[in-house]
């Protein structure tokens, strides 16, 4: 008699990550420290790119610009790949100097950053919807030897120079692309802890930080999301297929348009198709029928606006093998309208956590342990640490909430020029202070709260101290707190609630046009209560927003 028990969680763990299996985790010096690693892993991404010959003539990126259909194959975007970077390099751009990228989603996006990628330069993705004061403030601090950027967004600039050579993506990158028909991949030394992106984390203390990650860190990452698909494959009982093309809909600056989408779909041979301007829902459903796409991604903006789509109905259920919801929290009645709308994807849903600076990935719970309890978010993933520790640093036991700390090969190097953050946000050993607090149960990470006050609108992160820092420049303000309320789209909007110097005239509309003149719009209240009262107050003067949200009782007035 067959043994027919499935495998378990553990198991099939062991079985990828042990010896020789696929995924196999060896250990590593990593930047001075001693920690698992993928075994078998290219050491840099032009490895991937060199490895992605395989594919061939294959679609690699299908771009929709209002029906206007554009394609990148594999071998014909290392083909452009490599004559950007031999222009690069002609015009001074060398191993470790940035090429700063303000752009919508487009192919010459992706080309640049493979071409900075190949050539050991520093892509830095510029948030393709900052003002002119954040995209200034950028580039005075990554300080690029190029800006490559769309007339869209150079005209936010309102006519001031850059400051360094620009390459207007519409006038001047059709050169880029023709000027090395038939060169080869750079052959440049890249080591795997070189630098090869700058991604801006939103500011916790005013301004926007550029986390720089590493060719491992963002190897890793990809190694680790295939542990997770594998992984629930094999838990499934089901053997591989042939991957159907996936739906792309994050920003390039993000990581889960980069990391997620453009570098996971090189290594494994996928397509990607991007529709490019203001996101429409039907245009996206009639490209996910027209395209075949079988990989649903978003926020959970997104895929709520195509669920309540009229013509979702259009799109055959079985076409469609995958759902993910990332860079915002879901909810259980995201998931019932999900599975109502794709009945055999019922229990298929995970939850995972991570942030940019821990590299995009730290643990990820299958189906079952989030019905068990619903605020697990798994066991670290393989070549991942994570401890929990006090506020003096000391490690908790089983079931002790405490800040979350992980330590990794896909963590960031560090923040960009920016010795006071890289001290707060590192304790010895490498181990990466996250700032949110959890519990490890049994090997799970368990999250109870972030230790800021983050606000997730939509799937872009807003720290409330860059809002707050901006009204308070406001003449009218005497103080103010900003903080998130639910909104069934967005998850999130930003509300302000602002105490006004008597005798000064404003409303709440002046303050939201004085928002709008320097930060990025998803930053800017929608909502802005007005008060005459002074905010409530702790013992130690800090804002207690608990009472603000009616959380908690006002306990601190005398």
């Amino acid at each position: 008699m067959t043994d027919t028990t499935p495998p378990t969680f553990d198991e099939v763990t062991a079985a990828l990550t042990g010896p020789g299996g696929f995924f196999e985790v060896t250990t590593d010096d990593v930047l001075g420290e001693r920690m698992s690693v993928f075994a078998n892993r290219p050491r840099s991404l032009r490895d991937v790119l060199v490895a992605a010959r395989q594919f061939g003539d294959a679609e690699y990126g299908v771009f929709d610009d209002a029906g206007n259909r554009r394609v990148l194959t594999f071998a014909g975007h290392e083909r452009q790949v490599a004559s950007v970077a031999a222009a690069l390099l002609d015009r001074g751009v060398g191993r470790g100097d940035r090429v700063a990228v303000l752009a919508a989603n487009c192919p010459e996006y992706l080309v640049t950053f493979w071409a900075c990628a190949s050539m050991g330069a520093v892509a830095v993705c510029f948030n393709g919807w900052w003002t002119r004061a954040e995209i200034e403030h950028a580039l005075a601090h990554t300080q690029p030897a190029l800006l490559v950027a769309d007339r869209r967004r150079l005209d936010r600039l309102e006519g001031a120079d850059p400051g360094v050579p620009t390459v207007v993506i519409e006038d001047d990158f059709e050169t880029l692309l023709g000027y090395a028909p038939d060169a080869a991949l750079p052959d440049v030394p890249i080591a795997e802890d070189d630098p090869v992106v700058l991604q801006f984390t939103s500011g916790t203390t005013g301004r926007p930080k550029a986390a720089v990650l590493s060719h491992r860190s963002l190897v890793s990452f990809v190694l680790a999301a295939f542990v997770i698909g594998a992984r629930e494959m094999m838990l499934k009982g089901g053997s591989p297929a042939p991957a159907r093309p996936r739906l792309a809909v994050f920003p390039m600056f993000h990581l889960s348009g980069m990391q997620s989408a453009a570098v996971t779909s090189m290594m494994a041979g996928q397509t990607l198709v991007w529709p490019m301007g203001r996101f429409d829902p039907a245009r996206v459903v009639r490209l996910c029928i027209d395209e075949g796409v079988g990989t649903v991604n978003g926020t959970a903006t997104h895929i709520l606006r195509l669920l309540e789509e009229p013509t979702i109905g259009d799109l055959d259920p079985t076409q469609v093998t995958s759902v993910a919801i990332g860079g915002s929290a879901t909810t259980p009645e995201l998931i019932r309208a999900t599975e109502a709308r794709f009945p055999h994807l019922a229990d298929s849903f995970g939850s995972g956590y991570g942030l940019t600076e821990s590299g995009g990935l730290v643990s990820h719970a299958v189906n079952a342990m989030l019905r068990e309890s619903a605020d697990c978010v798994g066991p670290p993933l393989p070549t991942v640490q994570v401890r929990i520790v006090d506020d003096d640093g000391v490690e908790l036991s089983d079931g002790r909430d405490g800040e979350i700390c992980v330590r990794s090969p896909l963590v960031m190097l560090g923040y960009w020029r920016d010795p006071e953050a890289d001290a707060a946000a590192f304790a010895p050993g490498r181990w990466l202070r996250t700032g949110d607090y959890g519990r490890m149960q049994d090997g799970r990470l368990h999250l109870s709260t972030r230790l800021r006050d983050l606000i997730v609108r939509g799937g872009e992160n807003v720290y409330p101290i860059e809002v707050e820092g901006r009204l308070e420049q406001h003449p009218a303000v005497v103080e103010c707190a900003v903080y998130g309320v639910d909104n069934r789209t967005l998850g999130q909007e930003v509300k302000a609630v602002v105490v006004l110097r008597p005798g000064v005239g404003t409303t709440a509309d002046d303050l939201i046009a004085f928002c709008t003149e320097t930060l990025a719009y998803y930053k800017v209240p929608s909502i802005v209560e007005v008060r005459e009262d002074q905010l409530p107050r702790n013992a130690t003067g800090k804002v207690v927003k608990g009472v603000l949200r009616g959380e908690v009782d006002n306990v601190y007035e005398e």
